[in-house]
Protein backbone atom coordinates (compact mmCIF):
# COMPACT_ATOMS: atom_id res chain seq x y z
CA UNK A 1 0.00 0.00 0.00
CA UNK A 2 1.30 3.25 -1.11
CA UNK A 3 0.64 4.93 2.38
CA UNK A 4 2.80 8.06 0.94
CA UNK A 5 0.64 8.58 -1.75
CA UNK A 6 3.35 8.84 -4.22
CA UNK A 7 1.21 7.70 -6.93
CA UNK A 8 -1.95 9.85 -6.26
CA UNK A 9 -2.19 13.54 -4.44
CA UNK A 10 -2.51 14.67 -0.82
CA UNK A 11 -4.65 18.16 -1.81
CA UNK A 12 -7.07 16.45 0.85
CA UNK A 13 -5.13 17.09 3.34
CA UNK A 14 -5.49 21.24 2.66
CA UNK A 15 -8.92 21.75 2.66
CA UNK A 16 -8.78 25.45 3.96
CA UNK A 17 -6.47 26.22 0.76
CA UNK A 18 -8.57 24.33 -1.53
CA UNK A 19 -11.61 25.67 -0.12
CA UNK A 20 -10.21 29.03 -0.72
CA UNK A 21 -9.49 28.12 -4.63
CA UNK A 22 -13.05 26.60 -5.06
CA UNK A 23 -14.27 30.21 -4.24
CA UNK A 24 -12.62 31.57 -7.00
CA UNK A 25 -9.90 33.29 -4.52
CA UNK A 26 -6.54 33.89 -5.21
CA UNK A 27 -4.44 31.54 -2.90
CA UNK A 28 -0.29 30.91 -2.78
CA UNK A 29 1.46 27.70 -3.57
CA UNK A 30 1.41 24.94 -0.77
CA UNK A 31 4.46 23.15 -2.93
CA UNK A 32 7.62 24.63 -4.99
CA UNK A 33 10.27 22.99 -6.74
CA UNK A 34 13.55 25.04 -6.68
CA UNK A 35 16.63 24.50 -8.53
CA UNK A 36 19.02 25.32 -6.79
CA UNK A 37 22.01 24.44 -9.82
CA UNK A 38 21.74 24.46 -13.44
CA UNK A 39 24.82 21.60 -14.02
CA UNK A 40 25.00 18.36 -13.57
CA UNK A 41 27.50 15.23 -12.90
CA UNK A 42 25.66 12.85 -15.02
CA UNK A 43 24.10 12.80 -18.27
CA UNK A 44 21.81 10.54 -17.82
CA UNK A 45 20.02 8.71 -20.95
CA UNK A 46 16.08 9.53 -19.70
CA UNK A 47 16.91 13.40 -18.53
CA UNK A 48 14.05 15.19 -19.49
CA UNK A 49 16.44 18.63 -19.00
CA UNK A 50 19.11 17.88 -21.79
CA UNK A 51 17.91 20.89 -23.77
CA UNK A 52 19.25 22.83 -21.32
CA UNK A 53 22.72 22.06 -22.02
CA UNK A 54 23.44 22.33 -18.20
CA UNK A 55 24.76 25.13 -17.83
CA UNK A 56 26.49 25.42 -14.28
CA UNK A 57 24.03 28.52 -13.14
CA UNK A 58 24.14 29.24 -9.52
CA UNK A 59 20.99 30.69 -7.55
CA UNK A 60 22.61 32.81 -4.91
CA UNK A 61 21.91 31.76 -1.35
CA UNK A 62 21.05 35.30 -0.68
CA UNK A 63 18.31 35.37 -3.12
CA UNK A 64 17.29 31.99 -2.26
CA UNK A 65 17.00 32.81 1.50
CA UNK A 66 14.63 36.14 0.82
CA UNK A 67 12.63 34.20 -1.13
CA UNK A 68 12.33 31.43 1.39
CA UNK A 69 11.58 34.24 4.30
CA UNK A 70 8.87 35.64 1.79
CA UNK A 71 7.22 32.04 0.82
CA UNK A 72 7.37 31.59 4.66
CA UNK A 73 5.32 34.54 5.53
CA UNK A 74 2.94 33.00 2.31
CA UNK A 75 2.42 29.78 4.13
CA UNK A 76 3.74 27.66 1.57
CA UNK A 77 4.06 24.58 2.81
CA UNK A 78 6.99 22.19 1.21
CA UNK A 79 10.07 23.08 -0.88
CA UNK A 80 11.76 20.40 -2.61
CA UNK A 81 15.35 21.23 -4.01
CA UNK A 82 15.53 19.33 -7.36
CA UNK A 83 15.03 21.32 -10.55
CA UNK A 84 16.77 21.07 -13.88
CA UNK A 85 20.52 20.12 -11.91
CA UNK A 86 22.02 17.90 -9.52
CA UNK A 87 21.49 19.99 -6.10
CA UNK A 88 24.26 18.69 -4.46
CA UNK A 89 26.40 20.64 -6.49
CA UNK A 90 25.61 24.10 -4.90
CA UNK A 91 27.97 24.78 -2.55
CA UNK A 92 25.64 26.30 0.49
CA UNK A 93 22.98 23.95 0.20
CA UNK A 94 23.23 22.26 3.65
CA UNK A 95 22.50 25.83 4.75
CA UNK A 96 19.69 26.65 2.57
CA UNK A 97 18.20 23.51 3.81
CA UNK A 98 19.03 24.37 7.53
CA UNK A 99 17.39 28.12 6.61
CA UNK A 100 14.46 26.60 5.00
CA UNK A 101 13.62 24.22 8.05
CA UNK A 102 13.98 27.05 10.39
CA UNK A 103 11.27 29.30 8.50
CA UNK A 104 8.75 26.85 9.27
CA UNK A 105 8.59 25.51 5.79
CA UNK A 106 9.14 21.15 5.29
CA UNK A 107 12.16 20.45 3.48
CA UNK A 108 13.18 17.51 0.70
CA UNK A 109 15.98 16.77 -1.65
CA UNK A 110 15.86 14.78 -5.12
CA UNK A 111 19.55 13.65 -5.75
CA UNK A 112 21.30 11.38 -7.94
CA UNK A 113 23.19 10.91 -4.48
CA UNK A 114 26.80 10.78 -6.15
CA UNK A 115 27.50 13.74 -3.64
CA UNK A 116 25.18 12.70 -0.61
CA UNK A 117 28.46 11.92 1.66
CA UNK A 118 28.87 11.56 5.13
CA UNK A 119 29.84 15.67 5.59
CA UNK A 120 26.37 16.74 4.07
CA UNK A 121 24.68 13.87 5.79
CA UNK A 122 25.28 14.94 9.24
CA UNK A 123 24.54 18.63 8.31
CA UNK A 124 20.87 18.29 6.43
CA UNK A 125 19.23 15.02 7.43
CA UNK A 126 18.16 15.77 10.78
CA UNK A 127 16.01 18.49 8.69
CA UNK A 128 14.63 17.01 5.89
CA UNK A 129 11.29 15.62 5.57
CA UNK A 130 11.88 12.72 3.27
CA UNK A 131 15.51 12.85 0.23
CA UNK A 132 14.79 10.47 -2.99
CA UNK A 133 18.02 9.13 -4.50
CA UNK A 134 17.81 8.26 -8.73
CA UNK A 135 19.03 4.93 -9.79
CA UNK A 136 18.18 3.39 -12.64
CA UNK A 137 20.48 0.02 -12.86
CA UNK A 138 20.92 -2.60 -10.80
CA UNK A 139 25.16 -2.84 -12.14
CA UNK A 140 27.79 -0.77 -11.79
CA UNK A 141 27.53 -1.29 -16.39
CA UNK A 142 24.46 -0.48 -16.42
CA UNK A 143 24.83 2.17 -14.16
CA UNK A 144 27.53 3.83 -15.93
CA UNK A 145 25.73 3.56 -19.74
CA UNK A 146 22.07 4.91 -18.46
CA UNK A 147 23.24 7.53 -15.95
CA UNK A 148 26.25 9.21 -17.98
CA UNK A 149 29.39 8.33 -15.54
CA UNK A 150 31.63 6.45 -14.07
CA UNK A 151 31.28 2.86 -12.98
CA UNK A 152 32.21 3.63 -9.80
CA UNK A 153 29.37 6.14 -9.03
CA UNK A 154 27.07 3.13 -8.21
CA UNK A 155 29.16 2.00 -5.73
CA UNK A 156 29.26 5.83 -3.94
CA UNK A 157 25.57 5.79 -4.59
CA UNK A 158 25.44 2.31 -2.63
CA UNK A 159 27.51 3.74 0.09
CA UNK A 160 26.05 7.03 0.58
CA UNK A 161 22.85 5.71 1.23
CA UNK A 162 23.82 2.76 3.43
CA UNK A 163 25.42 6.04 5.78
CA UNK A 164 22.30 7.97 5.74
CA UNK A 165 20.57 4.59 6.89
CA UNK A 166 23.47 4.49 9.71
CA UNK A 167 23.29 8.59 10.44
CA UNK A 168 18.86 8.71 10.48
CA UNK A 169 19.17 5.41 13.03
CA UNK A 170 22.12 6.89 15.28
CA UNK A 171 20.13 9.92 15.55
CA UNK A 172 16.48 8.86 15.28
CA UNK A 173 15.83 11.52 12.08
CA UNK A 174 12.32 12.09 11.09
CA UNK A 175 13.26 11.74 7.83
CA UNK A 176 12.06 8.86 4.95
CA UNK A 177 14.62 7.70 2.89
CA UNK A 178 13.78 6.61 -0.69
CA UNK A 179 14.88 5.22 -3.89
CA UNK A 180 13.49 6.07 -7.43
CA UNK A 181 13.72 4.38 -11.04
CA UNK A 182 12.56 4.77 -14.31
CA UNK A 183 11.00 1.94 -15.93
CA UNK A 184 13.09 1.72 -19.25
CA UNK A 185 13.78 -1.09 -21.69
CA UNK A 186 17.67 -0.74 -20.19
CA UNK A 187 16.85 -1.71 -17.16
CA UNK A 188 13.72 -3.36 -16.18
CA UNK A 189 14.93 -6.69 -15.50
CA UNK A 190 17.45 -5.53 -13.11
CA UNK A 191 15.49 -3.64 -11.18
CA UNK A 192 14.54 -7.20 -8.64
CA UNK A 193 18.14 -7.42 -7.71
CA UNK A 194 18.08 -3.60 -7.34
CA UNK A 195 15.52 -3.71 -5.25
CA UNK A 196 16.72 -6.70 -2.72
CA UNK A 197 20.23 -4.39 -2.57
CA UNK A 198 18.36 -1.76 -1.70
CA UNK A 199 16.20 -3.43 1.28
CA UNK A 200 19.57 -4.55 2.30
CA UNK A 201 20.91 -1.51 2.50
CA UNK A 202 17.99 -0.65 4.47
CA UNK A 203 16.15 2.14 2.89
CA UNK A 204 12.70 2.75 3.70
CA UNK A 205 11.23 2.36 -0.18
CA UNK A 206 11.95 1.72 -4.08
CA UNK A 207 9.28 3.44 -6.20
CA UNK A 208 9.17 2.47 -9.54
CA UNK A 209 7.49 5.05 -12.20
CA UNK A 210 7.27 5.09 -15.92
CA UNK A 211 9.51 6.78 -18.22
CA UNK A 212 7.25 9.66 -19.74
CA UNK A 213 8.75 12.17 -22.72
CA UNK A 214 9.48 16.21 -21.49
CA UNK A 215 8.41 17.56 -24.66
CA UNK A 216 11.22 20.01 -24.81
CA UNK A 217 13.90 17.07 -24.25
CA UNK A 218 16.18 15.36 -26.96
CA UNK A 219 15.86 11.77 -24.88
CA UNK A 220 12.53 9.64 -25.94
CA UNK A 221 11.72 6.04 -24.93
CA UNK A 222 8.91 4.28 -25.94
CA UNK A 223 7.15 2.95 -22.91
CA UNK A 224 6.67 -0.88 -24.30
CA UNK A 225 6.56 -3.04 -22.10
CA UNK A 226 3.68 -5.54 -22.39
CA UNK A 227 1.11 -6.19 -18.99
CA UNK A 228 2.04 -9.85 -18.38
CA UNK A 229 5.95 -8.17 -17.96
CA UNK A 230 4.56 -5.33 -15.76
CA UNK A 231 2.79 -7.96 -14.12
CA UNK A 232 5.42 -10.16 -13.51
CA UNK A 233 7.88 -7.31 -12.16
CA UNK A 234 5.69 -6.47 -9.62
CA UNK A 235 5.15 -9.84 -8.30
CA UNK A 236 8.81 -10.33 -7.96
CA UNK A 237 9.11 -6.55 -6.40
CA UNK A 238 6.50 -7.16 -4.26
CA UNK A 239 8.08 -10.03 -2.73
CA UNK A 240 10.57 -7.95 -1.51
CA UNK A 241 7.90 -5.69 0.20
CA UNK A 242 8.00 -6.01 3.92
CA UNK A 243 7.26 -3.66 7.25
CA UNK A 244 10.54 -1.82 6.58
CA UNK A 245 10.71 -1.69 3.34
CA UNK A 246 8.17 -1.12 0.56
CA UNK A 247 7.81 -1.34 -3.17
CA UNK A 248 5.50 1.45 -4.61
CA UNK A 249 4.58 0.67 -8.13
CA UNK A 250 3.38 2.86 -10.05
CA UNK A 251 0.74 2.01 -11.70
CA UNK A 252 -1.57 4.44 -11.63
CA UNK A 253 1.02 6.94 -13.54
CA UNK A 254 1.70 3.41 -15.79
CA UNK A 255 -1.63 3.17 -16.80
CA UNK A 256 -1.70 7.19 -17.95
CA UNK A 257 1.40 6.82 -20.18
CA UNK A 258 -1.22 5.80 -23.51
CA UNK A 259 -4.10 7.79 -22.01
CA UNK A 260 -5.85 11.26 -23.20
CA UNK A 261 -5.55 13.62 -19.92
CA UNK A 262 -9.46 14.12 -18.85
CA UNK A 263 -9.25 17.52 -18.11
CA UNK A 264 -9.39 20.51 -20.34
CA UNK A 265 -6.92 22.95 -18.99
CA UNK A 266 -4.16 22.69 -15.99
CA UNK A 267 -6.14 23.29 -12.89
CA UNK A 268 -3.48 22.68 -9.86
CA UNK A 269 -0.82 25.71 -11.28
CA UNK A 270 -2.37 27.50 -8.74
CA UNK A 271 -0.83 24.87 -6.11
CA UNK A 272 2.22 24.47 -7.29
CA UNK A 273 5.66 26.01 -8.91
CA UNK A 274 9.17 26.21 -9.99
CA UNK A 275 11.66 28.00 -9.20
CA UNK A 276 15.32 27.54 -11.64
CA UNK A 277 18.37 27.93 -10.79
CA UNK A 278 18.43 31.40 -12.73
CA UNK A 279 15.93 32.78 -10.10
CA UNK A 280 12.62 32.84 -13.40
CA UNK A 281 9.34 31.51 -11.61
CA UNK A 282 7.64 28.74 -14.08
CA UNK A 283 4.15 27.58 -13.88
CA UNK A 284 5.85 24.02 -13.58
CA UNK A 285 8.87 22.45 -14.90
CA UNK A 286 7.21 21.33 -18.32
CA UNK A 287 7.86 25.56 -19.15
CA UNK A 288 11.48 25.52 -18.42
CA UNK A 289 13.52 27.28 -21.12
CA UNK A 290 10.26 29.00 -23.12
CA UNK A 291 10.47 32.24 -21.54
CA UNK A 292 6.77 33.35 -22.26
CA UNK A 293 5.47 31.30 -19.48
CA UNK A 294 8.19 33.07 -17.02
CA UNK A 295 5.77 34.39 -14.00
CA UNK A 296 9.12 36.60 -13.06
CA UNK A 297 12.18 36.33 -11.56
CA UNK A 298 13.29 36.64 -7.79
CA UNK A 299 16.40 38.54 -8.59
CA UNK A 300 14.14 41.55 -9.59
CA UNK A 301 10.84 40.92 -7.81
CA UNK A 302 9.19 40.32 -4.56
CA UNK A 303 7.07 36.69 -4.33
CA UNK A 304 4.50 38.79 -3.65
CA UNK A 305 4.38 41.24 -6.60
CA UNK A 306 5.52 37.98 -8.94
CA UNK A 307 2.62 35.89 -7.47
CA UNK A 308 -0.05 38.36 -7.82
CA UNK A 309 1.05 40.36 -10.60
CA UNK A 310 -0.08 40.84 -14.31
CA UNK A 311 2.63 39.20 -16.08
CA UNK A 312 1.42 36.06 -13.98
CA UNK A 313 -2.36 36.25 -14.50
CA UNK A 314 -1.25 36.85 -18.27
CA UNK A 315 0.65 33.58 -18.49
CA UNK A 316 -2.31 31.77 -16.77
CA UNK A 317 -4.65 32.87 -18.79
CA UNK A 318 -3.16 31.55 -22.28
CA UNK A 319 -2.34 28.61 -20.39
CA UNK A 320 -6.67 28.35 -19.87
CA UNK A 321 -7.20 29.28 -23.51
CA UNK A 322 -5.15 28.28 -25.69
CA UNK A 323 -2.81 25.65 -24.06
CA UNK A 324 -3.35 21.94 -25.52
CA UNK A 325 -2.68 19.79 -21.83
CA UNK A 326 -1.98 16.62 -23.96
CA UNK A 327 0.61 18.15 -25.14
CA UNK A 328 2.32 17.78 -21.48
CA UNK A 329 4.19 15.21 -19.82
CA UNK A 330 1.79 11.82 -20.03
CA UNK A 331 2.41 11.34 -16.26
CA UNK A 332 3.21 14.46 -15.06
CA UNK A 333 3.31 15.55 -11.45
CA UNK A 334 0.36 17.18 -10.87
CA UNK A 335 -1.59 15.34 -12.88
CA UNK A 336 -3.63 13.27 -10.41
CA UNK A 337 -4.35 16.80 -8.52
CA UNK A 338 -5.79 18.09 -12.10
CA UNK A 339 -8.02 14.71 -12.23
CA UNK A 340 -9.27 15.51 -8.64
CA UNK A 341 -9.74 19.10 -9.12
CA UNK A 342 -11.67 18.67 -12.46
CA UNK A 343 -14.28 16.52 -11.12
CA UNK A 344 -14.65 19.14 -7.92
CA UNK A 345 -15.40 21.50 -10.73
CA UNK A 346 -17.62 19.26 -13.00
CA UNK A 347 -19.05 16.92 -10.70
CA UNK A 348 -21.37 14.26 -11.81
CA UNK A 349 -25.48 14.68 -10.86
CA UNK A 350 -25.10 11.75 -8.83
CA UNK A 351 -23.05 13.35 -6.08
CA UNK A 352 -25.05 13.45 -3.20
CA UNK A 353 -26.18 9.89 -3.15
CA UNK A 354 -22.98 9.20 -0.94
Amino acid sequence: MDKLRIDSHKLMYHIPRLYQWYKGKEIYPIYIEIGLYGGCNHRCVFCAFDFLKYKPQVLDIKCVNKFIVEAAKKEVKAILFSGEGEPLLHNKIAEIICFTKKKGIDVALSTNGVKLDKEKLNKILGHLTWIRVSLNAGTRNSYASIHGTERKDFDTVINNLKEAVKIKNKHKHDCTIGVQSLLMPQNYKEIPSLALRLKNVGVDYLVIKPYSQHFSSKNSFSFAFKPKELCRLEEDLVKCSDDNFKIIFRNQAIKKIKEDKPYEYCLGLSFATHITAEGDIYPCNAFIGNKKFIFGNIYNESFKDIWEGKRRKTVMKMLHDKWDVNKCRKSCRIDEINRYLWELKNPNKHINFI
